[in-house]
């Protein structure tokens, strides 16, 4: 696994080409929503331009009108009608009042028009379809443009007339588009510029500091000085950063003990090696032993020689294997009160009918288990169980009072249900002391590898041996709670009972 994470490091630290990358996302979308926003304005500006440019034109008119209308009953000179007429910048200006259409004055008489614009009543839509064609489809003749009067000045007019070019409108539109689209680069080019940098110190930066150290600890995952930092930020950067610490510390960890226990393996294997060849070699004595005719040596010997076979068994299932892992189970049903008792030969209980204290043992194994219960299990592996329960125990209760040395084993076979299903039959085995009990730190870790030892010098690894060995045969191991020392309670199920 540490291999393949460098292997990702390695690949992801390779330099990559980064063609369009986060920042310049970010400014080229903030210069697109800036036009999008202007072009939405501008829509409505140019109609309003074209309109009150048209308003003034009128006004114009309308003043020359006056002018044109005060003149004496012979009008004014024809050259002085065309300065008017240029100045407005119409050909024609006619009104209308009194139920009469008066042509006031007349430069060039168009022969037709091209549109009329209708400014006296002119909605929003039609105004702006009105602009845009004056920009995209110029007319090829003049424009009759229609406005309001002015009823304070001149009597009973209701409105004026003019006709003009269409082109210098038009040249005006471009000029206003043209000011127009000048106005939102610069403002947009701006706003991307302000966005971008903002964007750069609260977002960008912070997430190239986490890509880059996702790059680095991928290199060497187990190195607890590439876990990153993280900032004092309340956001969700700050959030990211100390999940991305959180999940480092417990992957550098979570390595750093597969790697201790490859090496134990390891460890192990050559360790088994040479034992078997030891152990191969102690049984063959033992046998020797075996034709001894003292009664003490033929009533220890066989005992011996099976002890040594499970070793020898055991041995050779690892190297096997090649790694801790437990095999499955070879379950057969057999009776568990005479494999109990196998356990007053380990080192520290004091065999039975002993006096209470200074013989061979120290510690008094109490075991309360019927004669016809059996259980349905691999015998070797729950020996292995129990050996490792009552060993535990055995060093709890070293240096406490007579009174404490006590453990209590006991079985019983009760009906299926609670922790381990609707088994029909389960037996609970229970094994409790009255020593010190677990420390807190152990309980936090129970059942887990080099984490659950309860002694100064312990590895650890029996709870684990016993929690794995359970879940094989399809139980469960737990901690009881318990006024002193320690309980711990075992539920296998029958095969048949699922």
């Amino acid at each position: 696994m540490t291999e393949r994470l460098q292997q990702i490091g390695k690949e992801g630290a390779k330099p990559r080409r980064i063609v369009f990358g986060l920042s310049a996302r970010l400014l080229w979308l903030t210069v697109a929503f800036v036009m999008l926003a202007e072009v939405l304005i501008y829509v409505p500006s140019v109609a309003n331009f074209q309109r009150s440019w048209l308003n003034d034109r009128l006004t114009a008119a309308q003043i020359a009108a006056l002018v044109l209308d005060a003149a004496p009953a012979e009008g004014l000179p024809r050259d002085l009608e065309d300065q008017l007429l240029a100045g407005v910048g119409a050909m024609t200006v006619a009104v209308r009042g009194g139920g009469t259409r008066r042509l006031l004055a007349v430069s060039d008489m168009p022969p037709a028009v091209d549109r009329v614009i209708d400014l006296r009543d002119q909605s929003w839509p039609r105004a702006i379809a009105a602009a845009f064609s004056t920009l995209f489809s110029p007319a090829e003749a003049p424009i009759l443009v229609v406005g309001s009067g002015m009823r304070e000045t001149i009597t009973d007019v209701e409105f004026v007339e003019i006709v003009i070019d269409e082109a210098p409108l038009r040249r005006a539109l471009f000029a206003f588009s043209r000011n127009i689209l000048l106005l939102s680069l610069l403002i947009s080019g701006i706003t991307a510029g302000l966005i971008y940098l903002a964007l750069q110190i609260a977002i960008v930066r912070p997430v190239r500091r986490l890509s880059a150290n996702l790059a680095s600890f991928s290199q060497n995952p187990e190195d607890t000085s590439r876990i990153i930092a993280p900032s004092s930020r309340g956001d969700e950067i700050g959030l990211a950063e100390e999940a991305l610490a959180g999940m480092e510390r417990e992957l550098a960890e979570e390595l750093r003990q597969k790697r201790r226990l490859a090496e134990l393996g390891l460890g192990v294997s050559k360790i088994n090696h040479e034992l078997r060849n030891m152990l191969t070699t102690a049984q063959l004595l033992s046998d020797r032993l075996a034709s001894a005719p003292d009664p003490l040596v033929q009533r220890f010997a066989p005992r011996l020689v099976a002890t040594l076979q499970r070793a020898i068994d055991f041995s050779e299932a690892t190297l096997a294997y090649g790694r801790a892992v437990e095999p499955e189970p070879n379950r057969r049903r057999f009776p568990l009160a005479p494999l109990a008792r196998e356990l007053r030969d380990l080192p520290g209980i004091r065999p039975e009918g002993a006096a209470e204290a200074g013989e061979e043992g120290d510690v008094r194994l109490e075991i309360a288990i019927a004669e016809d219960l059996t259980i349905d299990a691999d015998r070797e592996q729950i020996l292995r169980v129990l050996v490792n329960l009552v060993r535990n125990a055995v060093q709890a209760l070293r240096g406490l009072p007579e009174e404490r040395r006590r453990i209590a084993l006991k079985a019983t076979r009760e009906p299926g249900g609670g922790a381990v299903g609707d088994a029909a039959g389960v037996v609970v085995v229970t094994v409790a002391d009255r020593g010190p009990g677990l420390p807190a730190r152990a309980r936090e870790h129970l059942f887990e590898p080099f984490q659950s030892a309860a002694r100064p010098g312990g590895s650890g690894l029996g709870l684990a041996i016993c929690a794995e060995i359970v879940r094989l045969h399809g139980g469960e191991i737990s901690l009881v709670d318990s006024p002193e020392g320690a309980c711990f309670r075992i539920a296998i199920p029958d095969r048949d009972a699922g």
